[in-house]
């Protein structure tokens, strides 16, 4: 009988996107192929508690099918269970043969889980550390890209304490670069948590203050009046790119609440654009990838502007909503690549890139 490939799947975190990625973590718990993976579920609590067994799989009780959620609590043993005040990584390191953290956000999506599986030597799904980081912090994503000539729109960035100090100064060199409205958003979140459309003054100041809530960066970018639309990629070295996507908002912009509370904005596969332009985002999608030096998937967001048709890139994204309904899945599941399918590739393309970055030696003087 051969073997199964284990999988600790990481959910969870301190971030703001807490209950996405126990969302996302139940619907890869439902659909991996459990013929082939044995599931080993972690739960990082809010307060940074990192938790296995009975615990950890508590917090998915009512988003996993019922008779999964019973089978996988049947398998756990006595020794899986530990108290909700651990700190340190619980993983069992040689029970485990890959992660696949399922976190968004700050604490999870950022480079920091990346680094630490790095440290400990265990393969991962998803990006790196350099690609997590820097695909996590707008401000440097969007100087990577400039760096690499793609086109966007404009933006500059402050710190939380030139806003306690100066907001007034702020908010005059803002004005001084484009007019209203504009958009304001922390340098390091997603889910579109904190980000507001400034309309005038009034409005800058407070979107600035809400959004150092959040972040002690804070980004601010012009508003393109433009249709939003979205590129899945997946790969390693020789990434792939689906079908480009459309958002259509249900809301003044896709914030949170469009995103995952109402369920009426719109998602349009595939994008109904001219097939040159297609073919510009999926290459740009490509592009935008290996600029950051990603791996195996993330999704890269574009507007395509309506005076003139130029594509603009808005972001990446390295750990995307991952639920069956997310854009991301449904884009692959356009190019026949089903939710399941997509999970083991991922699995796969981890395992891929641990084994290539082995070839590489770090005793200098070595033959």
């Amino acid at each position: 009988m051969e073997t199964k490939t284990r999988v600790a799947v990481l959910y969870g975190g301190k971030s703001g996107e807490h209950e996405v990625s126990l969302s996302s973590a139940a619907s890869v718990i439902q659909a991996i192929d459990h013929e082939k993976y044995e599931v080993f579920p972690v739960l990082i609590s809010q307060e940074g508690a990192w938790i296995q067994g009975a615990q950890a799989l508590s917090a998915l009780e009512g988003k996993l099918e019922p008779r999964l959620f019973t089978q996988l609590g049947e398998s756990i043993t006595d020794d899986d269970h530990l108290p909700a005040t651990t700190r340190l990584p619980a993983l069992k390191l040689d029970e485990i043969d890959v992660v696949f953290p399922v976190l968004h956000g700050t604490f999870g999506e950022d480079g920091t889980v990346q680094g630490m599986l790095e440290i400990v030597d265990i393969p991962y799904v998803g990006a790196g550390v350099l690609a997590s980081s820097v695909g996590m912090d707008k401000v440097m994503m969007k100087k990577v890209f400039a760096a690499e000539g793609l086109s966007q729109g404009d933006f500059t960035s402050f710190l939380r304490s030139q806003i306690e100090e100066a907001i007034d100064s702020v908010v005059a060199n803002i004005e001084s670069l484009f007019p209203y409205p504009c958009f304001v958003k922390p340098a390091n979140l997603g889910s579109s948590v904190g980000i507001s459309k400034a309309g005038n003054r009034n409005a800058l100041k407070a979107a600035l203050r809400l959004a150092a809530k959040y972040d002690r960066k804070v980004i601010v970018e012009e508003f393109v009046a433009a249709r939003e639309v979205e590129v899945a990629v997946l790969g390693n070295d020789q990434p792939q790119a689906s079908v480009p996507g459309e958002i259509v908002s249900s809301n003044d912009f896709y914030d949170y609440r469009a995103k995952y509370l109402d369920g009426k904005s719109e998602m349009r596969i595939p994008a109904d654009l001219p097939l040159e332009t297609a073919a510009e985002i999926r290459r740009l999608a490509i592009e935008a990838f290996r600029a950051i030096d990603c791996s195996g998937l993330a999704r890269v967001d574009f507007f395509v502007r309506h005076a003139d048709g130029q594509v603009l890139i808005n972001e990446i994204n390295t750990m995307p909503g991952f639920t069956p309904y997310s854009m991301y899945a449904n884009l692959w599941k356009h190019e026949g690549l089903s939710y399941s399918e997509l999970i083991s590739r991922l699995i796969e393309l981890a395992l891929e890139r641990y084994h290539e970055k082995k070839k590489s030696t770090t005793r200098f003087g070595s033959e």
